[in-house]
């Protein structure tokens, strides 16, 4: 490469990620480099990706997720496994199915006016429009998915599984259909699970509303945050053991309003502490209410129609909606004198994680999953250690849900989505089949005369199967058998329930053993403030649009460098720069050498161990060590720490420190041969290690140093992954050159506080404590000069401190840096006193806030914890430049 500094040379030297990346991934597509090889003899390492929702746009959080998952599955693709990571979309069915009917209604036009086959094909041709769009995204990412295996939920394959698992846990009577509470979306029209239930806090009111006893003029009282369901009362309960009321059981009261006399029962579920004493017994709008029904023979009446409105039932109130009817009810019990207080109330209610609305325990006939024994050896696989959590923690929260689990509740009121494999005669006579029954199947009945199930299963109930319905099965395939269990599934905390936990269950029924050996919990991206990205806020960061500007390398690293193991990582837009700027120096300094070596071939492989000064050894050295931490924080699944370790080598021990060091002092004198060779060969392995997190600035660079081609077998796909076999480690002197480091860093670092220009060199007095020290700064003064701008060096154990003179203190010595003709005096101490002024202005500023009571108590903890940070930063800063002025005052 030619070292012209033309404009020309300086454009074209820019790395241009828009350019790269496009044509370094079609020519990975090409060659199939990702794909998995299902006859291979390799190890195999493989990957089911968390299928993004249809109804998904790539988000801040997709991004991190997959590039965890890429860099993990390129790091092994490298080191020798045989790497299979399975992308795909899921049909999210509610989701889904909200956005087309909105899209009706633009129209004039219901679902049911549709039809239902029309209606689903019409939902399927936007769920496959979107689905490719989102797996387009990922590959502008970099993700090396196998392409040729994409799956989708509602395949026909994945839907042959569900129909089996289905029927397999009927034969077992582990599925049922049962009339019971479930939680139920006036919105979406549909039944949902508990862990699809999110709940949330509302300002709401605690009525207190008077039962007359019959027959008496006593009144019992009862609190409650949902009055309108009082109208489908049937019965008042009281603790058995509460003396206030034992005269009570037994005895009926009023229903206030509708004027239905009901019983007073006593219960142990109640809790005399709480409220009155008394509660109101609702079997069909309470989970509880309906046990306590069941142990009493209460009747169930049901007030909702399926939309939230009050049905006939409710009486006068018919057709309202439940807000209103309540808002009129609590009116009328005003006027009729029941309503005895109410007051102010915080309110957790459940809401539907699709759409948001308040859900209500409806009471309705739904098929259910007993879950009880599917979960004990999931159970068992955590503890026993068969399947990791990474972070550790998060296991305690997998085995609390697990060890008190509910049945699952798995018919949705939808069209969109996997419909359940029963089948009715006319008589009422139920089948359960993968297909339509066959005419033996339908024992007498004429399966043209059957009609399935109008309700399909939780979106989930396809997504647990996820892992091996993939690869086949219930076929018996070839990439099940090389593929299944699969290694690791990278996911987030609130899915650990909802999906994660599940899919260990169905590997240990349907294939008997745990799905996968671990499971990485990332952290929840949030703002620069600490506040978690949501679209109603604004605060999200497009990743395509990160991409546009400082491309996919730099959206990648910057977010394994932003990322705490175990942590949310906190994001703002600028984030990204650090990415970028890291990008830039790593094609750089590759530039910086490929140019050095003038058409010689580059070394690869190995150095000539006789040819090596004692930097060249250090850089080895310090390669082998990072190499053994990188290796570390893999196995421990720390992808933070190892993107750290990485950086910190390239920016630090390879950039700043070496390549300065091997640079010669004149411009046209070439580089020492052996130390060139050595940095050659350091730069290999750096791309290696970088590959996974950086894969296409690292291949473009490779393709250049090798100048080879991808269709050709020139990549850095295969790898292979660099080995610390030993031979270069030397503790003793990394330990050696961190102390002339530190020299170097001081001296450094005092000319940047004080302003010294770059340009200007300046003697350097070091007193040491040990003469060996001293003897080791003599012995290396070359590289004093290049690296601190230094002319002349005077060590020793009793140096004096020169007169105008900045000092700084070192393990072992203390520095002095003599400032006479290198600055002016004045005018940085006129400098320093005007920083003073405006870092105690804002000193003071953060302060009163902190200190402000009002500010920490309504403030989110993210927030104060922020302003905190800020006070330290400006008290520390506030603390060197005193430090400077003192010393400039001093002379």
């Amino acid at each position: 490469m030619s070292n012209s500094n033309d404009s020309k040379e300086k454009k074209s030297s820019a790395y241009d990620p828009a350019e790269v990346e496009d044509r370094i991934y079609a020519a990975w597509l090409a060659a199939r480099h990702f794909h998995g090889d299902p006859k291979s003899a390799k190890p195999s390492y493989s990957v089911v990706i968390p299928p993004p929702n249809v109804t998904d746009v790539l988000h801040i959080g997709h991004g991190l997720n997959n590039t965890i998952q890429d860099i993990l599955v390129r790091r092994h693709r490298m080191a020798g496994f045989e790497a299979e990571w399975l992308p795909g979309a899921d049909h999210a069915g509610i989701a889904t199915q909200v956005i087309v009917e909105k899209q009706l209604a633009k129209e004039g036009l219901t679902r049911r006016e549709l039809g239902r086959d029309k209606f689903v094909e019409r939902t399927r041709g936007w769920a496959y429009r979107n689905k490719d769009i989102i797996l387009s995204q990922l590959r502008k990412m970099g993700c090396s998915c196998d392409w040729e295996r994409t799956r989708f939920t509602l395949d026909e394959g994945l839907s042959e599984a569900v129909a089996t698992v289905f029927k397999h846990l009927y034969d077992k009577g582990w599925i049922y259909r049962g009339h019971r509470i479930v939680n139920w979306c006036p919105s979406c029209k549909t039944s949902l699970s508990d862990d699809e239930v999110e709940h949330k806090e509302f300002d709401s009111s605690l009525w207190y509303i008077r039962y007359k006893i019959k027959g008496s003029d006593e009144y019992l009282t009862v609190a409650t945050t949902r009055p309108e369901t009082m109208l489908g009362d049937t019965a008042l309960a009281v603790s058995p053991k509460d003396p206030r009321y034992k005269k009570y059981v037994g005895k009926t009261v009023i229903l206030p309003i509708i004027e239905r006399e009901i019983p007073i029962v006593a219960d142990a579920y109640v809790d005399p502490e709480f409220g009155t004493g008394v509660v109101k017994v609702t079997p069909a709008h309470d989970p509880n209410d309906f046990e306590i029904g069941k142990r009493h023979d209460l009747q169930e009446i049901n007030i909702l129609n399926t939309d939230g409105t009050l049905n006939e039932n409710a009486d006068r109130y018919k057709g309202l909606d439940r807000f209103e009817g309540r808002k009129r009810l609590v009116d009328d019990l005003t006027k009729r004198n029941f309503l005895e207080k109410s007051e102010k109330y915080k309110l957790s209610a459940g809401t539907c994680y699709r759409c948001h609305s308040i859900v209500e325990p409806y009471l309705s006939d739904q098929w259910f999953v007993k879950m009880d024994q599917l979960a004990a050896p999931a159970i068992e696989a955590v503890k026993s250690g068969k399947l990791h959590f990474h972070p550790d923690y998060w296991s305690k929260t997998y085995l609390h849900w697990m060890e008190n689990i509910r049945d699952w509740c798995i018919s949705r009121q939808l069209w969109w989505g996997h419909r359940i494999p029963v089948w009715y005669a006319p008589d009422g006579t139920m089948f359960v089949s993968v297909g339509r029954p066959t005419q033996e199947q339908a024992k007498g009945y004429d399966p043209e005369t059957l009609v399935q199930d109008t309700d399909v299963l939780d979106t989930w109930f396809s997504s647990w199967l996820w892992p091996f319905s993939t690869f086949g099965w219930p076929e018996k395939t070839p990439e099940l058998e090389k593929f299944y269990p699969t290694k690791v599934l990278v996911t987030a905390s609130e899915i650990i329930f909802l999906w994660v936990a599940r899919m260990v269950m169905a590997g240990y029924e349907f294939k008997g053993e745990t799905p996968f050996t671990d499971v990485y919990i990332h952290g929840t991206v949030r703002d620069a403030n600490g506040i978690k990205m949501s679209k109603s806020l604004g605060n999200g960061i497009d990743p395509l649009e990160v991409i546009d500007k400082y491309g996919a390398d730099s959206l990648r690293i910057s977010l394994m460098l932003a990322t705490p193991d175990g942590q949310d990582p906190w994001l703002g837009r600028n984030a990204f720069e650090t990415g970028r700027n890291f990008v830039n120096k790593v094609y750089q300094v590759s530039r910086f050498v490929m140019g050095r070596l003038c058409g010689q071939p580059p070394v690869l492989d190995t150095v000539n161990r006789d040819d090596l000064v004692i930097f060249d050894k250090w850089i080895l050295s310090r390669l082998e060590s990072t190499i053994e931490a990188v290796d570390k924080a893999f196995a421990e699944y720390r992808l933070n720490a190892a993107a750290k370790t990485l950086y910190n080598f390239v920016w630090d021990d390879y950039c700043s420190w070496y390549i300065e060091l091997i640079k010669p002092d004149q411009q046209g004198v070439a580089i020492r041969e052996g130390s060139l060779n050595v940095a050659t060969y350091v730069l290999n392995q750096i791309l290696k290690l970088l590959h996974p997190f950086v894969p296409f600035v690292t291949e473009e660079i490779y393709l250049q140093l090798t100048n080879g081609a991808i269709e050709k077998g020139n990549t850095l796909t295969f790898g292979p992954w660099p080995k610390a076999a030993g031979k270069y480690r030397d503790e003793a002197l990394e330990s050696l050159l961190r102390q002339i480091q530190e020299v170097v860093i001081a001296v450094r670092s005092v000319r940047a506080e004080l302003n010294v220009p770059p340009g200007k060199k300046s003697d350097l007095h070091v007193r040491v404590n040990d003469p060996a020290f001293g003897t080791l700064l003599e012995n290396h003064i070359e590289y004093f000069r290049s690296l601190a701008r230094v002319e002349n060096l005077i060590v020793g154990t009793d140096v004096k401190k020169p007169q105008l003179s900045a000092s700084a203190v070192i393990s072992g010595a203390e520095i002095f840096i003599p400032l006479s003709g290198l600055i002016d005096l004045e005018a940085e101490k006129t400098r320093l006193q005007k920083d003073l002024e405006n870092l105690r202005g804002a000193l003071e500023k953060v302060s009163k806030k902190l200190a402000n009571a009002d500010f920490l108590a309504n403030c989110p903890k993210e927030i104060i914890d922020k302003e905190k940070a800020k006070k330290e930063d400006y008290q520390e800063r506030i603390f060197k430049l005193n430090r400077n002025l003192e010393q400039i005052l001093g002379w």
